[in-house]
């Protein structure tokens, strides 16, 4: 069996506001070894599960998260940014399962750090008429592929979200949400049992099944007017209101490239502290 871990960063143990989570700041130093604790974790227990071959995929900012020198040897790590898949890189050969780790709640929604793909300026996301968050989204491509999500690791609100999109996947939560930037946090020791309990338990789900390929559409919704002109420049994607674009792909695969397109266009709108 070989299984997919997509690992991003504000959904892991204790983290709760900017700094731990912004490369380069005293923080982030520090939840890098807690982040890579919950990503080892989850090795262990898919390792004990029967996993054979785990590959851990970098999903947060800069995707130079994780301490190689302190992971699990029983996974591989792909690391840095500009993959074609971002987040899902690696969902497209042959793995038998995914599991999002230290995901979070979607831009919109309440939970620690709550956002889809950009941190302030997207207000929410819809796969489908639905509000999305990125591990929705990111669960739509899985299910292209035949892949199934085993598990989901973050807040409380990341899990009863997971339940929604994935109703088979096995949850850990690893904290309570407070508000955006404060959170109930049991100690790394305690999360570890959780986390690698809930990994064995989900192997049981693994393995590759058929994917179903179909149209899908996706709306944006911007914090500001300007965001949404510019990425109505971009071909297909057409306005939906004052701060919001839509558009329509062949699959989820061409969907999410598209995505991509649209929230760099975006950031690349901003403008210093007015957005």
């Amino acid at each position: 069996m070989r299984i997919m871990i997509s690992a991003d960063m504000e959904g892991a143990t204790g983290v709760t506001w900017t700094a731990d989570v912004v490369p380069g700041t005293e923080q982030w130093q520090r939840f890098r070894r807690v982040f890579t604790g919950d990503v080892n974790a989850c090795v262990a227990g898919l390792a004990e599960g029967g996993a054979g071959e785990v590959l851990v995929n970098e999903a947060h900012s800069s995707q130079r998260n994780l301490l190689l020198e302190e992971l699990d040897t029983r996974a591989r790590m792909l690391t840095g940014r500009h993959k074609p898949l971002s987040m899902m890189q690696g969902v497209d050969s042959g793995v038998d399962g995914v599991v999002f780790l230290g995901y979070h709640a979607a831009a919109g929604a309440e939970g620690v750090l709550a956002h889809t793909y950009l941190e302030n300026s997207i207000t929410g996301v819809w796969l489908d008429g639905v509000h999305a968050s990125e591990g929705r989204l990111n669960a739509a491509l899985a299910a292209e592929h035949g892949v199934p999500v085993l598990l989901v690791t973050g807040d409380d609100r990341t899990c009863e979200d997971a339940a929604d999109y994935a109703p088979d996947a096995e949850l850990a939560v690893v904290k309570e949400c407070v508000s955006r930037y404060a959170a109930i946090c049991a100690p790394p020791q305690v999360t570890a049992e959780r986390i690698t309990a809930a990994a064995r338990r989900a192997m049981s789900r693994a393995g590759h099944g058929r994917g179903e390929v179909r149209a899908h559409r996706i709306e944006v919704e911007f914090d500001a007017t300007h965001l949404a002109d510019a990425a109505a420049v971009i071909p297909t994607v057409e306005p939906a209101g004052p701060r919001r674009v839509g558009f329509d792909a062949a699959s989820m695969t061409e969907a999410m490239k598209a995505f991509k397109i649209v929230t760099a266009i975006a950031a690349g709108a901003v403008e210093g502290i007015y957005g």
